[in-house]
C-alpha cells in the first residue's frame, strides 16, 4: 500500500508499529524496505502461534491439527533501525517480548538522506489528497 505508507511518511512519523499475521523472509524484507524508505523505527509484531495453544474442544481440532507440535505462525518478531538495519530480533518459533531502546532522533536524522515526502517528492509534478471524513465501508449506487 504505497500511497498509504506516503501519506504516514509526510506526517514525518518516528516509528511505524505493523501488528500482523506475516510472516517469513519476504515479509522481512518489505518491512525493512518500509524502515529504509521511510526513515522511521519499525516494530514489527507478527502472531507466533502454535497448534498447542488452540483449545482442542473445536470441531476438528485433530483434522486440522494433526501434529500438536505444529507452528502454525513461526512469528518473527523483528524491529528495524531507520534506513533498515536490525535493531532486535527476529524472533522465530519463540514467544516472549523483544525489547530494544530507540532512539527517534535516528529517525529524523535519516531522513536527510531520503526523505520520500520531502526533497525527493517532487510535489511541482505529483499530489496525493487524504479525505480524513468519516465514511461508511460500502457504499451502494442504482
Amino acid at each position: 500500500m504505497p500511497l498509504a505508507r506516503y501519506a504516514l511518511y509526510t506526517q514525518n512519523i518516528d516509528i511505524y508499529v505493523a501488528p500482523t499475521w506475516d510472516c517469513g523472509d519476504t515479509w522481512q524484507a518489505t518491512m525493512q524496505h518500509v524502515a529504509r524508505e521511510g526513515g522511521y523505527w519499525v516494530i514489527d509484531c507478527a502472531t507466533a502461534l502454535e497448534a498447542s495453544d488452540i483449545p482442542t474442544d473445536i470441531p476438528y481440532f485433530d483434522k486440522l491439527f494433526p501434529n500438536k507440535d505444529e507452528w502454525i505462525n513461526p512469528g518473527d518478531v523483528v524491529i528495524y533501525k531507520p534506513f533498515g538495519g536490525i535493531c532486535a530480533g527476529p524472533m522465530r518459533r519463540e514467544k516472549g517480548f523483544l525489547t530494544a531502546e530507540i532512539n527517534v532522533e535516528e529517525a529524523r536524522a535519516s531522513r536527510r538522506k531520503f526523505d520520500a515526502s520531502g526533497h525527493y517528492a517532487c510535489p511541482d509534478v505529483f499530489s496525493l489528497s487524504v479525505d480524513r471524513q468519516m465514511k461508511p465501508p460500502v457504499a451502494f449506487f442504482d
